[in-house]
């Protein structure tokens, strides 16, 4: 499913964090007071904000990432990562706090994993950071954003957005207790199954009880829901449809951390290209397909040549 070359490709502003992930592979996770030997250990670029703009700027979109930096090693580690992604950026710099940092556990046959973040600087970011960015937000024609910097900020910026006739998504992640306003400035919301149990208190365990949650989403005025259901693909929940897209398998499963990232930069990317939501969502499920079968997270992220063979092939 080649994209084509866009007539006019609209700019994707993504609001996030960035932390350097620590990540170890083992066996199992240890025990409270336990201690047992890794298999591996990587340091590599992170944050949910930070991997979905490397995944729409390797696809090409148009992409500037605005977030809150240290002045230290791991913000010159962000910096390089965006620049070989081809993605701008939009960072407060604040000597007085940290770049964040995140441990990331990795299950070894599986593939599975857990994660601690720690925002650092990224946690500083203000309503009043949103307004000083206002133009670039404004400007956009995708904006995203997701939870790991504060809600507050999240929420002004998706207004600026909305105000502006952006097409807003918010990647409700990791999961939290949202205002009721927040729900009505989304044009898409992209929750993973446990994040929609935790906005819904619904169980979601098949594609069924993903559509009556995502239900559930709509009356709270959500525009669309897209549910990520990672080996089962996506489900695209709206008032006038409902259509379930499989998983696109690029080989076999290495790591799955970065593939709900994955998939938002990948649905940004296409939406900024003109796409129509459903074969969006399909692009994106493409896009996380190729991701878990790289170790890493940002270095994961595939091109769009990669992401349109896929697609020709299946």
């Amino acid at each position: 499913m080649a994209l084509g070359k866009p007539v006019v490709m609209k700019p994707v502003v993504i609001l996030g964090v960035f932390v350097a992930d620590t990540a170890y592979r083992a066996d199992r996770q240890p025990r409270m007071g336990e201690t047992i030997l890794g298999n591996s250990f990587k340091l590599g670029p992170g944050g949910k904000g930070s991997n979905q703009a490397v995944a729409a700027g390797k696809l090409g979109a148009d992409t500037t990432f605005l977030t809150r930096l240290g002045v230290d090693a791991f913000a010159d580690m962000a910096r390089r990562t965006w620049m070989d992604a081809g993605v701008k950026s939009a960072v407060i710099d604040t000597p007085d706090s940290y770049t964040g940092a995140a441990y990331i556990f990795v299950e070894e046959g599986s593939g599975n994993n857990a994660i601690i973040v720690s925002p650092g600087a990224a946690m500083l970011i203000s309503p009043a950071d949103i307004e000083a960015n206002a133009d670039l937000i404004g400007g956009a024609g995708v904006f995203v954003t997701q939870l790991e910097q504060p809600i507050d900020a999240a929420l002004r910026a998706l207004e600026i957005a909305r105000g502006a006739g952006v097409t807003t998504i918010l990647n409700p992640a990791p999961a939290a207790k949202l205002p009721d306003r927040i729900y009505t400035l989304c044009d898409y919301l992209t929750p993973n199954e446990t994040e929609t149990e935790e906005l819904t208190g619904l169980k979601v365990s098949s594609v069924d009880d993903a559509r009556v949650a995502a239900g559930k989403l709509l009356e709270k005025g959500v525009g669309a829901v897209i549910v990520t259901l990672g080996d089962k693909g996506a489900l695209l929940h709206t008032r006038d449809r409902s259509e379930h897209v499989p998983a696109i398998s690029a080989g076999p499963v290495v790591e799955t951390t970065g593939a709900g990232d994955a998939f938002n930069g990948g649905f940004a990317a296409a939406l900024s290209r003109g796409v129509e939501p459903l074969q969006a969502v399909r692009f994106a499920c493409a896009v996380a397909g190729i991701s878990v079968t790289r170790p890493g997270t940002a270095p994961s992220m595939p091109t769009l040549r990669e992401v349109e063979a896929l697609l020709d092939q299946n």
